[in-house]
């Protein structure tokens, strides 16, 4: 089995937010455990910039995000020692991948990312991932390793994401702050009332939130992989969520697997702008499987250029999918609500191509 491990800053952090180092110790050896089982694991992990504000001075986490980029730069190699002489006393060798949301967009460098975590999984190597925040720019603020862990989910082609975090799974409500919040033990489908009730981030150094693992474990549903979200703490969690044991919060995946492409089009690719259509376009694109046409759409919002992501959405406002566009903003003014004979020659006949989107919501 291939199993990826994403370890969140709060489950490695004491409550004044240093690193733990007998958390990581007791980590590793959770990761141990399965390797002598003889399966594959990859860990995503967060705390580098909590590790490197400390050591920088920084009492709490700074908001300059350039700062933050120093703070990352520090605190990785920090934490990526901290991890070599864990796995190392174990008889176990890691290697580092740093990875950013870019290397998701472009499809050389999605490839590339993709031959090397499998090349070191053959080597016996324990990849050790992070998003590149030293180098990163809006991904510092918006990104987040949740997000990464269910897109090597899907690149490896793992059997299992578990999510661990300071929390036993998901709840019906924010357990923080209501005595009625009971555990969510299975989720078969990630809907809108399910995400609004996953709440928002609760550690100050952490980025991600439940909210974030909750869309983590969407992206990995539409992967076809299922997804435990549980408590770092639990002992035995992560043999007894690879032996399918309850421990926590299990998403099941879809029945139907997007593919890569279309997965990649649906959530690693930043959203830059929005097409309304009317009712006809709509019931064209989910009814009848068609491309978007511009005799459909009735408003844009947003600017971007040919190949963007950009959302759809139907009369009412709701999105309900996402798709590469063929042209650019400046361009759609002269084309939208007009049939494809009153177009300038040259003008593609689809704004936005089958093949090239997702319907996100029916």
């Amino acid at each position: 089995m291939i199993v990826v491990v994403k370890i969140g800053t709060s489950s490695l952090t004491d409550d004044s937010g240093h690193v733990e180092v007998g958390e990581i110790q007791r980590l590793c050896g959770l990761l141990a455990e399965l390797r002598a089982d003889g399966h594959q694991v990859l860990l995503v992990t967060s705390a580098a910039i909590t590790a490197g504000r400390w050591m920088l001075g920084f009492e709490t986490r700074p908001t300059d995000p350039v700062v933050l980029q120093a703070a990352s730069a520090v605190g990785q190699g920090h934490l990526m020692a901290i991890y070599n002489e864990a796995f190392g006393g174990l008889g176990l060798l890691a290697g580092q991948v740093l990875l950013t949301p870019l290397d998701f967009f472009e499809r050389s460098r999605y490839l590339r990312v993709r031959d090397t975590l499998q090349r070191l999984l053959s080597l016996g190597v324990i990849p050790v991932i992070n998003e590149n925040d030293a180098v990163a720019d809006d991904e510092i603020q918006f990104g987040d390793n949740d997000r990464i862990a269910a897109l090597v989910a899907q690149l490896v082609h793992a059997d299992l994401l578990v999510i661990l975090t300071d929390t036993e799974g998901l709840h019906t409500a924010d357990p923080r702050i209501s005595a009625e919040a009971s555990l969510i033990a299975e989720i078969r489908e990630i809907d809108r009332e399910l995400e609004a009730a996953a709440g928002g981030i609760g550690n100050a150094d952490a980025r991600g939130g439940m909210a974030s693992k909750l869309s983590a474990a969407k992206i990995a549903s539409w992967a076809g992989v299922p997804t435990v979200i549980a408590s770092s703490r639990r002992p035995g969690v992560l043999r007894d969520a690879v032996a399918g044991e309850n421990v926590g919060t299990l998403a099941q995946p879809r029945a139907e697997r997007l593919g890569a492409r279309k997965l990649w089009i649906a959530f690693a690719v930043r959203s830059v702008g929005t097409l309304e259509v009317d009712e006809g376009a709509r019931r064209a694109l989910v009814d009848r499987g068609k491309s978007l046409l511009a005799v459909g759409v009735r408003s844009v919002s947003g600017e971007f250029v040919a190949g963007d992501a950009v959302e759809v959405a139907g009369p009412g406002g709701e999105v309900f999918a996402k798709g590469l566009v063929r042209l650019p903003s400046a361009r759609l003014d002269s084309v939208i609500g007009r049939r494809s004979t009153e177009h300038e020659a040259g003008t593609p006949e689809e704004l936005i191509h089958r093949d090239d989107m997702v319907l996100l919501a029916p």
